[in-house]
C-alpha cells in the first residue's frame, strides 16, 4: 500500500484563509463573499458598488435604470429544460428584475475555444436569441472572442442588461423589517440538480428539467398589486439558503423559515439525499424570494399563484426581531437550526 500524501488531499469546504482562488470563491457562499467585500470591492470603491444588490440601481438623465452584468460557464453547454444560451438570457433578465425593473436590453460576449464545433455555436446562439426574444428584450451589442484549445471550456458567455425602474418601486435588504412575510414561487433545488444529472449520468426515475425562466412578467404581476414590496432575490449560486442569510446580514434582522413549508419536489429531494446535498443550498434559475409587508402578504401571494411562474408559491417563513444577522429554520420535528451561508461550493458550475 503506497503511503499516504496528505499534500495531495482535497476540501469540499475550502479553508477560509485559503492563499489562492478555489472554486468555492464562485459558489455563492461566504468565501465569494470575503472575496467580494475583501478584495474587489476596496478595489472599486464607489457608492453604486456598494448596493451589492443582483443588480446596481443608477439614475441616469432622470430616468433610474437597473444595470446588471453576469456570466455563464455551465457544464454540460445543454441540459434538460434548457442550454447556456437561455440561461445567460434569464439569469440577467432575472437579476434586472429583482430590482423592479422592466428590462430593454442585453449584451452579449461570447469566450470561444478553438476547436468547439460550429454547429453548437450555432445552437446556443439561437437559443440565446429566442429566449430574448421570448421576454420582449433586443440584443443591442455582443462581442466575440477565441481562446486556445484548452483554455476553456467550450463555450462561456457574458452578459449585461439595462432596464427601466419604474416610479415609486425600491427594493433594497435595508427595507426589510420585522414582521415582513418571505414568499418563494415555487419548488427549490431543480437546477442545480438537472445540471448534476446530466453531468453525472445519474438517473433518479423521473427526468428533473431546469427552472430555468425569465421572472420579469412575474414581478411585474406582483408589483401590480403593491409597488411597496420591501426586496427580492433570486437564489442562484448558494440556493435559498444564501439569498436568505444575504438580506438577513444587509437589514440586521432575522428570518425563521419553517422548514416543512419549503416546497422540494420529490424528485429532487431524493437526489439530494441520495447525493448528501441540502436543497436549501442547490441553485435555482427561476425562482425568486420575495419579503413582502405582512399587510399585503395574502394579496401578493394570489397575484402569484395566478401567473404560471408561481403557480407553487408558498409562504415559508417570516422576519423577526430575535438573532439579527441569522436565518433559523423551524424542523418537522419541533426543533431548530441555523441555516447558515455556505463557505464551499456543493455544485460547481452550474450557472
Amino acid at each position: 500500500m503506497p503511503p499516504l500524501d496528505p499534500t495531495a488531499w482535497t476540501c469540499p469546504a475550502p479553508l477560509r484563509d485559503h492563499p489562492r482562488i478555489v472554486m468555492g470563491h464562485g459558489g455563492g457562499g461566504a468565501l465569494s463573499a470575503e472575496l467580494v467585500q475583501h478584495l474587489f470591492a476596496p478595489a472599486f470603491g464607489g457608492e453604486v458598488l456598494a448596493q451589492m444588490g443582483d443588480s446596481a440601481t443608477v439614475s441616469l438623465g432622470g430616468a433610474r435604470l437597473a444595470f446588471s452584468t453576469d456570466s455563464f460557464v455551465v457544464r454540460p453547454l445543454f441540459f434538460p429544460g434548457g442550454s447556456i444560451g437561455d440561461l445567460a438570457v434569464n439569469g440577467t433578465l432575472n437579476d434586472l428584475a429583482m430590482s423592479g425593473a422592466r428590462a430593454a436590453y442585453l449584451s452579449c460576449g461570447f469566450i470561444l475555444e478553438e476547436g468547439v464545433e460550429l454547429s453548437v455555436v450555432a445552437r446556443v446562439a439561437e437559443a440565446f436569441g429566442a429566449a430574448a426574444r421570448n421576454a420582449g428584450v433586443e440584443v443591442a451589442t455582443g462581442d466575440t472572442k477565441v481562446v486556445e484549445a484548452g483554455h476553456g471550456d467550450g463555450i462561456f458567455i457574458n452578459t449585461a442588461g439595462i432596464g427601466l425602474v419604474p416610479a415609486g418601486v425600491d427594493l433594497r435588504p435595508q427595507r426589510v423589517v420585522p414582521g415582513d412575510v418571505v414568499i418563494v414561487n415555487g419548488a427549490i433545488g431543480v437546477h442545480g440538480v438537472a445540471i448534476m444529472s446530466v453531468r453525472e449520468g445519474l438517473e433518479f426515475g423521473v427526468e428533473i428539467e431546469s427552472d430555468c425562466a425569465a421572472l420579469g412578467g412575474l414581478v411585474e404581476a406582483m408589483l401590480a398589486v403593491t409597488g411597496d414590496l420591501h426586496v427580492l432575490r433570486d437564489p442562484t449560486r448558494g440556493g435559498l439558503a444564501a439569498s436568505l442569510n444575504e438580506i438577513a446580514a444587509a437589514s440586521g434582522t432575522g428570518v425563521v423559515i419553517q422548514e416543512r413549508n419549503v416546497p422540494v419536489p420529490p424528485p429532487v429531494a431524493n437526489a439530494c439525499a441520495i447525493l448528501g446535498l441540502d436543497p436549501m443550498y442547490v441553485a435555482n434559475e427561476g425562482k425568486l424570494v420575495a419579503f413582502v409587508p405582512r399587510e399585503h402578504a395574502e394579496a401578493v401571494l394570489d397575484a402569484m399563484r395566478a401567473h404560471p411562474l408561481g403557480r407553487d408559491a408558498a409562504v415559508i417563513g417570516e422576519v423577526v426581531d430575535a438573532h439579527p444577522g441569522m436565518v433559523v429554520a423551524r424542523t418537522g420535528l419541533g426543533g431548530t437550526r441555523v441555516v447558515d451561508l455556505p463557505v464551499g461550493e456543493q455544485l460547481p458550475r452550474i450557472c
